[in-house]
């Protein structure tokens, strides 16, 4: 397809967008409407799906284009064009599954309604960078349909990325690689997952069902969009850069939240290598040895004076996945979900769901492998989904580490049906959440009973959120749209309630003056994050302390390091964590009492995807916490090189709570704003909605949005 072209024929307050003319001498096909609010919010609208989806993406890139193409640069496995020697393992382990001549005759496989989809994405993107030569593009100049296919489930963390870097290098470059304290899980980082909760009418004081979606990403992982067509398609919410659905969020009818499952849907399987002298390396299964497969995988690597070099490797599979490390002789297969053309299905047709029985029709797809869903609807239907895409597995072995590839019993024996996972469809209890904890909770009493299923259902239990938001929940009946907001800011951190018992009982048995005053402080707090709270501030210094403590003697426990702070920890470690608290107060600020809006920051200098932070410059106190501590509003902030101060980047997003009346009402906010251009009035119009949970009005049907409408585009897709 040529390049399409944009062509504004209005515009609002901002004054006309010049033609593009070269768009002349070349057919419409079909026309996209891009109207933007008082915050910059893109609500699109064409007369067919392509039309919208062209739109769209072109919206994106208007918004965040850098963010598009290193997505896409990831997903290729080509960021190594770009980055040069530091990613060139990140490729591989993507080129291990992503095979550009396999997605090109996936693309030609395709429905003939999903490759016109994909049609206009391309050209939505080829457009934008027609109409824009200022912007350059490290690498993607062109974009081609079938590559929306490398890229088709919108979670934050794929499936692919829990493969280590590290032991992927020391196979495949033949040399010893450390695994990172990253890879071991010895760095404190904010849960790469989310908070979802469903509520029924019968716990509503409207009688109206109502969702909170609130997912936990790095900043600016997505943007919020409206779009819609005249073929059924009017969903709102937050899409991934650099893809066309709306991956959590609404339409007039339903909304569905997805949130990082504990569900063990990856395994590593330890195959016995069979090598004789002139032979292939082959592996084992039962009395048969087979051959493993052999693939040549050539990647560009930039190098310092901008020229490229070839690299080419050898990879190899057996039939449970890829070989991506070796470990004591045997060498591990990596067995993940691979099904990228169901898996854009789904991912697009969920956003066109009426009800509860389509959202299922659609989830027997059976592509969706790292999350779980929360769902509800204008009827009153509320769910929780497990994920579709759950492997049938002999219960009898232990999936949490390398199975035997050498036992036919440890072959994958197709998916669990639909029916027969852990979901909570309509509960008699009236409410349904999940924040990346087990299902055995999700509906209260009427949850699924964890003895009814096998053990690889879930793999991560409890974690403090759970408690938080069963509290929240408990035996209300009086739910609007605004409490559900307040619950989503609830400002409870219920990790010290079992952390802080045992230092007081520690201090008691070894007291010490110096910690008088630290420790009635933290006697006399409520637990709850606050901007002024200086117990606050210790609390989560010495928490941290107790985590470096943990994680610095951890090696493959079967424990979490959360359990293991509360189980294994000694009670002199317990004092000397607070005393490092303390310690580190002092030297940082000159006192240990320091409110905690003078630590936790949010703040953005420039449009980079990796920011630098700076003490000397403007930034926004943030009064909640890290959910490892049981925030439900999660700010996942950490020091920087130079900083004392921390600073913010990732937890909430997005954040949307959405009323399922006879009109859908819902209110959101997007972390700092919807553009990446520092000169752009809306870079950081929301930071102060975002740090007080005062979420702003959506405008979501035409009447409603008239009123608010900055400025209007109309854009011209070409043949």
């Amino acid at each position: 397809m040529k390049h399409a072209h944009a062509v504004a024929v209005a515009a609002l307050l901002i004054g006309l967008t010049p033609v593009n003319s070269a768009a002349k001498s070349s057919a419409i096909i079909g026309e996209a409407k891009i109207e933007r609010d008082e915050w910059g919010i893109a609500h699109v609208t064409g007369k067919t799906d392509a039309d919208a989806i062209y739109g769209m993406i072109y919206a994106q890139a208007e918004d965040d284009f850098p963010r598009i193409e290193r997505n896409y640069l990831v997903s290729l496995g080509r960021l190594a064009e770009a980055d040069g020697e530091s990613a060139l393992w990140q490729d591989l382990r993507q080129r291990l599954w992503i095979d550009p001549a396999v997605l090109k005759a996936d693309y030609a496989k395709s429905p003939a309604w999903l490759r016109k989809l994909m049609d206009a994405w391309a050209a939505g993107l080829n457009a934008y960078l027609a109409d824009h030569p200022e912007v350059k593009p490290k690498v993607l100049t062109h974009f081609e349909p079938w590559m929306a296919l490398s890229f088709t489930e919108g979670s934050i963390g794929g499936d692919i990325e829990r493969v280590p870097v590290s032991q992927l290098e020391a196979f495949y470059g033949a040399r010893k690689v450390a695994m990172t304290d990253d890879e071991r899980g010895r760095i404190l980082k904010e849960p790469a997952g989310s908070n979802g909760i469903a509520i029924a009418p019968s716990r509503t004081a409207e009688g109206h069902a109502l969702l909170l979606i609130n997912p936990h990403t790095s900043f600016y992982f997505r943007a919020e969009q409206q779009v819609t067509s005249g073929e059924g398609l009017n969903a709102y919410g937050a899409a991934t850069w650099g893809q066309f659905f709306i991956y959590q969020g609404f339409n007039q009818n339903a909304g569905w939240m997805h949130t990082t499952t504990g569900s063990d849907r990856i395994d590593e399987f330890a195959e016995t290598v069979v090598q004789e002298p002139g032979k292939a390396p082959a592996y084992r299964v039962g009395e048969v040895v087979k051959p493993f497969s052999a693939q040549t995988v050539s990647l560009k690597v930039r190098q310092p004076d901008g020229s490229f070099a070839e690299r080419s490797f050898t990879t190899y599979a057996s039939e449970h996945g890829p070989v991506v490390r070796e470990e004591g002789g045997k060498w591990i297969a990596y067995g993940l979900m691979n099904r990228p053309v169901p898996a854009l299905e789904q991912s697009f047709l969920r956003t066109k769901t009426s009800d509860l029985n389509s959202f299922l029709r659609v989830a027997s797809l059976q592509a969706n492998s790292s999350n779980n869903t929360l769902f509800a609807d204008t009827k009153g239907e509320i769910a929780y989904l497990h994920p579709q895409f759950i492997p049938v597995r002999d219960n009898s072995l232990d999936w949490r580490r390398p199975v035997d590839g050498s036992n036919p019993a440890a072959r994958w024996q197709g998916l669990h049906p639909v029916s027969s996972l852990p979901n909570v469809l309509r509960p008699a209890n009236g409410w349904v959440f999940n924040v990346n904890n087990a299902p055995w909770t999700a509906a209260g009493a009427d949850s699924p009973k964890k003895d009814a299923y096998p053990r690889y259902m879930d793999e991560v239990g409890a974690n403090a959120r759970e408690a938080h938001a069963l509290a929240v929940l408990g035996d209300r009946h009086d739910f609007t749209l605004e409490k559900l907001m307040a619950a989503a800011y609830d400002p409870a951190l219920p990790a010290f309630d079992r952390l802080l018992p045992a230092l007081f009982a520690a201090n008691a048995a070894a007291p010490d003056a110096k910690r008088d005053g630290p420790i009635a402080l933290l006697k006399g707090w409520d637990h709850k994050w606050a901007l002024n709270s200086t117990a606050t501030s210790l609390a989560v210094g010495y928490a941290e302390a107790l985590w470096n403590r943990v994680s610095s003697m951890s090696d493959g426990d079967e424990e979490s390091l959360w359990e293991q702070m509360n189980n294994r920890i000694t009670d002199a470690q317990r004092l000397a964590a607070l005393d490092d608290a303390v310690n580190r107060l002092v030297t940082d600020f000159g006192s240990w009492q320091v409110q905690w809006g003078a630590i936790n920051r949010y703040q953005r200098n420039d449009g980079a995807i990796t920011q630098t932070f700076d003490d000397s410059k403007p930034s926004t106190p943030i009064a909640f916490a890290s959910g490892n501590w049981g925030s439900l509003a999660s700010f996942g902030a950490a020091r920087y090189p130079g900083t004392k101060r921390m600073y913010g980047t990732s937890g909430n997003s997005f954040v949307a709570v959405v009323e399922f009346g006879p009109k859908v009402r819902a209110r959101a906010v997007s972390i700092g704003g919807t553009s990446a251009d520092p000169a752009s009035p809306h870079f950081g119009d929301q930071v102060e909605r975002y740090a007080t949970g005062n979420l702003r009005e959506v405008w979501f049907y035409p009447e409603d949005l008239k009123a608010h409408v900055v400025s209007t585009k109309v854009l011209n897709r070409m043949r």
